[in-house]
């Protein structure tokens, strides 16, 4: 095994027999063992090796406590798990460890079995890192996509289509729930494209007024209607020799469908008021949240719409089809957050990590961006404990890790917890959730009667 991949705990305590005792009670559960029997012994073998675990007593015959140690050792190398055992243990001991960044606190005569069990969940949460900042390098290093947070099959299948078209100049949508990363998906079309030298235009059809967006969209020349005070350039003329993003495409209203199809049609248009044809030199990407099909089928989108712009449909997986990249999301946010937020670093437990990958995520990326955040700013701790997550979050991680007698039980439970989920997410606005979810405020309706919810 290569030296930097072997699993080294440090042990350090003043007293022989506790020492020895630990060692050969975990030599099992690691590659490398050293002892330390006071601080400075320990700094200079923790330098040398960094190793992914340190068991510390509090009371150590030197200068330094085991509680200055701890901190010295997670300044060094903040991922570092630290235990810390003692004899004399109090309530506000442990919390000082606890807030210093312990990974746990044990008291004495030392249970061996579990000091064990804790050496396992250390080793997991090493491995979890390692591997996840193997995935980072990977990402990092290949030049491509590297915004997007991502490791397993499913986005990885997702990459491959990117790769294939954007050089084209196809139109694409892209499908997905909202906060997969549908523009960043975009972005990453245009920036791989031929196009990349251009600009990359983005438009939120859904947030603007029908009355303002022939406007946003085709600009408009100076005095073509009140408050028009100068000619104003749209968004296919921002985006000439790039790319347009048409992002919520198919929340336009009739009218302004025609007007987009025309465009597409033809490549022309004109600014509001104007007279001169334009021609339109964007790449159309587009995206939307929504089943095009039920859209057509329910008459509010036009078909021959869809088939200009749908001619490569890129699907989005929701989180809950992709757990496991949350490992991975999670603490790239970590980092981010601490970093923006002047924040000392910070990480989750293993029992905090199972939670977070078991949710539901109705907001998918974006609702786990935001609650990592909100962990960051409010949690004073290093370390982010089960405790200290959103009851929604764990409410629903209990109800997806309970086994089902069926697969019908499963999918009726995974549905019901993502529901109630999304209800509680929007503040139980109907048609709110209903959007979230994808689906019409009817079908939401008949499936709260379903399963109970209210």
């Amino acid at each position: 095994m290569d030296h930097s991949e072997q699993f080294g705990v440090l042990i350090v305590d003043d007293e022989p027999n506790i020492r020895s005792g630990l060692a050969k009670g975990l030599a099992a559960e690691a590659e490398v063992i050293d002892t330390a029997a006071d601080a400075e012994e320990a700094l200079a073998k923790f330098n040398n090796r960094k190793h992914p675990l340190v068991i510390v007593d509090v009371r150590l015959n030197c200068s330094m406590t085991g509680l200055e140690l701890l901190k010295r050792i997670l300044d060094i190398r903040p991922q570092t798990a630290v235990i810390v055992i003692t004899a004399h243990g109090t309530v506000e001991t442990a919390v000082e460890a606890m807030r210093a960044g312990a990974f746990d606190f044990i008291l004495k005569p030392v249970d061996l079995n579990l000091v064990r069990q804790q050496v396992r969940k250390a080793r997991q949460h090493y491995e979890l890192q390692r591997e996840n900042q193997t995935l980072k390098h990977r990402l990092a290093s290949s030049g491509e996509m590297s915004n997007i947070i991502a490791g397993g099959a499913a986005m990885e299948d997702i990459f491959r289509q990117v790769r294939q078209v954007a050089a084209t100049e196809a139109t694409v949508m892209i499908h997905g729930e909202s906060g997969t990363g549908k523009e960043l998906i975009a972005r990453a079309l245009h920036d791989l494209s031929n196009r990349s030298q251009g600009p990359f235009i983005a438009v939120n059809l859904g947030a603007l007024p029908e009355s303002l967006l022939e406007s946003e969209l085709f600009g408009h020349e100076k005095g073509s209607f009140s408050g028009a005070t100068r000619q104003k350039p749209g968004c296919f003329e921002q985006a000439a020799g790039g790319t347009l993003f048409l992002d919520e495409v198919t929340e336009m209203s009739a009218k302004s469908q025609i007007d987009l199809l025309r465009v597409l049609e033809t490549g022309e248009y004109a600014r509001i008021g104007g007279e001169e044809r334009l021609l339109s030199d964007a790449r159309i990407i587009s995206a939307t949240n929504r089943s095009t099909q039920s859209l057509i089928d329910e008459g509010t989108f036009r078909e021959d719409l869809n088939y200009r712009l749908n001619i490569i449909p890129i699907e989005l997986p929701p989180l809950r089809s992709r757990r496991e990249d949350i490992p991975l999301l999670v603490e790239h946010f970590l980092d981010y957050f601490c970093t923006r937020h002047k924040r000392a670093p910070k990480r989750t437990s293993t029992e905090a990590m199972k939670v977070l990958i078991a949710a539901a995520w109705p907001g998918n990326v974006r609702q786990l961006r935001n609650v990592v955040e909100r962990l960051v700013i409010t949690c004073e701790e290093s370390i982010i404990q089960e405790s200290m997550l959103p009851n929604e979050l764990k409410k629903v991680a209990r109800i997806n890790t309970k086994m089902p007698s069926s697969l019908a039980d499963a999918v009726d439970e995974c549905e019901k917890a993502t529901i109630q989920a999304a209800l509680d997410a929007c503040n139980l606005h109907r048609e709110n959730t209903a959007k979230t979810l994808g689906i019409s405020v009817r079908t939401l309706h008949y499936k709260m009667g379903r399963y109970g919810l209210h």
